[in-house]
């Protein structure tokens, strides 16, 4: 599985989740300053969620300071559906509910043992077939909002 992994700053914790990601066998492409890149929250969500939107990396994990930045820049590419997690039930119930592709985490609320339970959760749930119709009401209106012009 090939992760896209972004962060406004580099710190113990992502390297931590980097570290981490990279033991489950996983293909880890960084960016922002975890590539040596300055740039901003904004962007480095864009950059994460555009990989995951043309499918270049299967899933996404972003940082910022409270991860709510991160999650919303992110949710502005089309087909990313990236959900704010601060512990494990809510990450397994964004995979399992909402079939989220992006996962966000707080830069300051996360201890790398608890982004560890919150790894764990993502990566062993799977979407709920029973939750198919809801999801595609969400593409839906992401649909019609985006082919509106201002």
């Amino acid at each position: 599985m090939k992760i896209a992994v972004g962060s406004d700053e580099k710190n113990a914790l992502t390297d931590e989740v980097i570290e981490e990601l990279r033991k489950r066998d996983m293909d880890v492409e960084l960016f922002g300053p975890l590539a040596d890149e300055n740039v901003e929250w904004a962007e480095v969500a864009e950059q994460v969620a555009e990989k995951v939107s043309e499918k270049e990396c299967d899933q996404g994990i972003l940082f910022c300071s409270t991860g709510t930045g991160v999650s919303i820049a992110a949710n502005k590419v089309p087909g990313i559906r990236a959900a704010l997690c601060t512990d494990s039930k809510t990450a397994a119930g964004a995979r399992m509910w909402n079939d989220a592709n992006i996962l966000a985490m707080s830069l300051r609320l996360i201890s790398p043992d608890v982004a560890k339970e919150i790894l764990d959760a993502w990566f062993q749930s799977e979407p709920d077939p029973s939750e198919k119709e809801n999801i595609e009401k969400v593409a839906g209106i992401e649909s019609k909002y985006r082919s509106r012009t201002d």
